[in-house]
């Protein structure tokens, strides 16, 4: 299973000898290496992106640049803002992007603490079979590591709400057919709101289905081009990746499904 994967390091340069020990892992089929940024902190607490690219292109570019204006806006914050204990207004709607970004609060409040002025940070969305590997070539240039597997919390939520929102509509429905003149427009009015909230509901279960299926399809080509060229031994985990990918895939669009049927 992919996860974003974030390591922080004391400086610039040891940030980008850990960014090519990560890509020659990736060469050598250890890991398969989906897209990437580095992030850097100066002596003044001004965070920038030193240098971004995606290797799956556009549909994984666009989730990890998502992913990195957040934690721009965070670490740029009173304190590094430590998103755990503080939300700031005007981020209303923050927690369910940050889920399409498959990260979360806590996540993003140790990376945060993490990122001191004059640091660095390698971040990056892998798929790895074994972490001691990516860990021992990170620590060799000082790197702290800190990892997020794909949440799942949105997906049962939005699943919870369309079945409540669809059961409250079955009862002012049944409501409306018993209720006397006097009551029937204040009914009606409610049905239209609980509507409409059920369809705000299957519209997220609809947006997060497209946008893991152009992941899924982005990523698959990733480890298709990863495998050219490989020795037999990567080629045989790269192909286990490929077919974990489908299985993950099916098995989360089976359960947004039921939060999108209308």
């Amino acid at each position: 299973m992919d996860k974003m994967l974030v390591a922080v390091f004391d400086n610039e340069t040891a940030a980008f000898d850990g960014l090519s020990a990560l890509r020659d892992l990736h060469r050598d089929g250890y890991i398969t290496f989906y897209a990437w940024a580095v992030i850097v902190k100066d002596g003044t607490g001004k965070t920038s992106v030193k240098q971004a690219l995606e290797e799956g292109g556009p549909p994984l570019g666009a989730a990890l640049g998502l992913l990195t204006d957040k934690l721009l806006k965070l670490v740029r914050g009173p304190a590094g803002l430590a998103i755990g204990t503080s939300l700031l207004p005007g981020l209303t709607g923050f927690l369910f992007d940050l889920d399409m970004s498959r990260i979360g609060p806590a996540f993003l409040n140790d990376f945060a603490k993490a990122l001191t002025p004059g640091k660095a940070a390698v971040l990056a969305e892998v798929e790895e079979g074994s972490t001691t590997r990516v860990d021992a070539r990170l620590r060799r240039h000082g790197g702290m590591v800190f990892r997020r597997l794909p949440a799942a919390v949105i997906e049962t939520q939005l699943i919870r709400q369309s079945a409540a929102f669809k059961a409250k509509l079955k009862t002012l429905t049944r409501e409306l057919k018993r209720a006397l003149a006097w009551n029937r427009a204040a009914i009606q009015k409610d049905i239209e709101q609980v509507r409409k909230q059920l369809n705000e509901t299957q519209d997220q279960s609809n947006a997060r289905r497209d946008q893991a299926n152009a992941e899924m399809e982005a990523k698959r080509k990733v480890l298709q081009d990863q495998a050219k060229g490989a020795g037999d031994r990567a080629k045989a985990r790269i192909k286990r990746r490929i077919s974990d990918l489908k299985k993950n895939f099916d098995l989360h669009s089976k359960k947004l499904s039921k939060a999108s049927v209308r």
